[in-house]
């Protein structure tokens, strides 16, 4: 499976507000400059990530945009979802009545295998581990910044 754009730079934009996480509310613009990341494709991806309960927002001079939960509480799966919807790579392992054959089908099976996997890995994986690495590729070259 491909994932979007959209899953690529949500989480991006999810790692930026977590590596700053202890400072103020980072506006939008700071993000979409550090990340290389068009501001007005930005703001369709902040929607649902508000409603999703991951991101929060404050207004007037100090505003911006924060996490709602420290970033060791945020699974990359929560906002993969809220993104991207199923990681499945066919419909028919989300909903097997599409296709008389589901039953039956071995090749159903491995499309069924590789989605559980991917959620295993974005089910285990949270910002902070993002942070983390992040921190280990940029040190050896302070220069690096993006992902």
């Amino acid at each position: 499976m491909k994932f979007s754009t959209r899953a690529r730079y949500g989480t991006r934009a999810l790692l930026e507000l977590a590596l700053h996480q202890s400072e103020s509310p980072t506006l939008l613009k700071v993000i979409a400059q550090k990340q290389q990341i068009s501001l007005s494709y930005l703001e369709h991806l902040i929607s649902p990530l508000i409603a999703g309960g991951i991101i929060r927002s404050t207004k007037g001079p100090k505003g911006g945009f924060y996490l709602a939960r420290n970033p060791d509480k945020i699974k990359l799966s929560e906002a993969i979802k809220l993104l991207e919807g199923s990681v499945a790579p066919v419909e028919c392992v989300n909903d097997p009545a599409i296709c008389n054959r589901s039953e039956f089908c071995v090749t159903r099976d491995v499309w069924s295998e590789i989605k559980y996997a991917m959620e295993n890995i974005l089910d285990s994986t949270t910002l902070q581990d993002l942070v983390d690495r992040h921190r280990k590729k940029t040190q050896s070259d302070p220069v690096m910044y993006y992902i």
